[in-house]
């Protein structure tokens, strides 16, 4: 497995932290300082940014874990992986993803521009 496929799994996990003090430090050492993070319904820059994000995500979607849906495709410093959002033993996941992402020269991740490709219906 490539060095970024390695930063791609502790990407997931770090969206899975629950603990807001450990999913920051969890930032600071997957991101690089001036990180993106691109989807259709957001555009933020920077760790704090990156962790009020994600936890907006896990306020939201409470008790669900982000999961990958296939094998991390990565060279040259960009990657690419589907991922699924769902509760614990789920039929179908409940928000599917796709994210391409960048690396710069220490492996942290520089940009992630998400797809969604399935997201639930607002009320």
């Amino acid at each position: 497995m490539s060095d970024l496929a390695n930063a791609i799994e502790r990407y997931i996990d770090m969206w899975n932290e629950t603990d807001a003090t450990r999913r920051s430090e969890k930032v600071r050492t997957i991101c690089a300082e001036n990180a993106t993070y691109t989807d259709p319904m957001t555009d933020v820059s920077g760790h704090e940014a990156i962790n009020t994000l994600i936890s907006a995500a896990r306020e939201r979607f409470a008790g669900m874990t982000f999961t990958l849906a296939g094998p991390v495709d990565a060279h040259h410093g960009v990657a690419r992986f589907t991922w699924h959002l769902a509760p614990a033993g789920a039929a179908e996941p409940v928000v599917v993803g796709f994210d391409v992402v960048t690396a710069d020269d220490d492996g942290r991740l520089s940009a992630v521009y998400g797809f969604l490709d399935k997201v639930p219906a607002t009320r």
